[in-house]
């Protein structure tokens, strides 16, 4: 029997590869092992192709040449929810014909094409080159991306996601009293007999960050979900997870330690670079994601603020308004005159002005337009903001080499 293998399999270093090329001893074993030893090999191929990321290489990816550009987005949970609702303020609409289908489109962006995963599968893709882009949490890009060159940040702040990973240890015990990281390994407890056990799903970050600070006895277990559990049951000394309230933490008797903060965590927008310098057509799509999401991002964070001055002129006018702090927008006030009609002729008594306003300041910023002789004060949300070019677009080309 001839057998036609995937380019993955021929390559295997597997040794059961060779139990392929013996002869079998009997007729019935040649018509059924070999495909039984054929499906497990595959499958070890397959994972150790696609496990190469995680185990600190890069998959070796095949160039396929495609029109379409492959957007990653997470499948589930409140990150799917956060992203689909940043897409849509930037009035890039995700269409799926039906919720359980994991391929959808962007109307705007016709050439798109939505693929739903899970965060590490999004990391792991983008290495290898079955996606070009994708919006993923800063902390499975360090974990599963490991520093790659491949991987390069489009937008570091999407403005939710926040959170960060975090060494957490018992307030109770021989722990009760330590307050620090330092504190932590300078216990007399650790030692290579017996190391600080970390219980962690982050088995890249956790070694990384502790070689980094110099803690040298330690062991790491895998675990994933209800770690805050390990030290009470005594699997673990301490768990180094995704802390964003710290509520849990305290719940189950732990606490955060100074200079035990492995990383703050936001969603990022992430891209291929290999994908970017090799297809105009995706890094013009970049760029369209780009300036909608600043421009979106930027408004988000500003009210638009109208208010009426009685003056002689535009500059007087002006002159009163620039003196306060909070009060010059962007490049200075709008200002306008309001017309009406006295003794049947047109007059200038009022004019308006319009400034743009952080949200956090707002209400000092419309006391410093009373104090100066603001009235009719209106406040109106901000939708997007355009700028003459993208600060960040530019930065980024930089950054890509180009």
């Amino acid at each position: 029997m001839s057998l036609l293998l995937p380019t993955n399999l021929l390559q295997c270093r597997s040794s059961s590869l060779l139990l392929l090329s013996q002869s079998p001893s009997t007729t019935a074993f040649s018509a059924i092992a070999p495909r039984r030893i054929c499906l497990r090999l595959v499958t070890s191929c397959v994972a150790y192709d696609q496990s190469s990321a995680v185990n600190g290489s890069a998959p070796k990816a095949v160039v396929v040449e495609r029109d379409q550009i492959r957007l990653g987005l997470v499948s589930k949970g409140r990150m799917a929810t956060n992203s689909l609702n940043l897409l849509k303020d930037c009035q890039l609409f995700v269409k799926q014909v039906n919720p359980r289908q994991y391929v959808a489109q962007i109307p705007q962006l016709p050439n798109t094409k939505v693929c739903f995963q899970r965060p590490k599968d999004i990391v792991t893709k983008l290495l290898s080159g079955d996606l070009d882009l994708g919006i993923v949490g800063l902390d499975k890009l360090r974990e599963y991306g490991q520093e790659n060159e491949d991987l390069i940040i489009v937008h570091e702040a999407l403005n939710f996601g926040g959170y960060h990973l975090s060494i957490a240890i018992p307030n109770y015990g021989i722990f009760e009293n330590i307050k620090s990281l330092k504190e932590l390994a300078q216990m007399p407890q650790w030692s290579e007999e017996r190391p600080l056990r970390v219980a962690t799903g982050f088995t890249y970050l956790g070694p990384k960050f502790m070689k980094e600070n110099g803690i040298k006895h330690v062991t790491f277990s895998t675990a994933s979900g209800a770690l805050e559990a390990a030290p009470a049951m005594g699997i673990a000394d301490v768990v180094l997870d995704l802390v964003s309230s710290g509520t849990t933490l305290k719940e189950n008797n732990l606490k955060e330690i100074e200079g035990g903060v492995v990383l703050q965590c936001k969603a990022v927008l992430v891209a291929s670079r290999r994908a970017l310098t090799k297809r105009k057509e995706a890094l013009h799509t970049v760029q369209e994601i780009l300036e909608r999401l600043e421009a979106h991002l930027k408004a988000d964070s500003q009210f638009t603020v109208v208010a009426n001055f009685r003056g002689s002129s535009a500059e007087e006018v002006a002159d009163r308004v620039l003196s306060q702090p909070s009060l010059s927008g962007w490049q200075g006030p709008t200002i306008s005159p309001v017309y009406c009609r006295r003794g049947g002729k047109i007059s200038v008594d009022y004019y308006a002005i319009v400034i743009c306003v952080p949200k956090k300041t707002l209400y000092d910023s419309v006391k410093q337009l009373r104090a100066v002789g603001g009235s009719g004060v209106l406040v109106s949300p901000l939708t997007y903001i355009f700028d003459e070019d993208t600060p960040r677009w530019g930065q980024f080309l930089r950054n890509l080499g180009i």
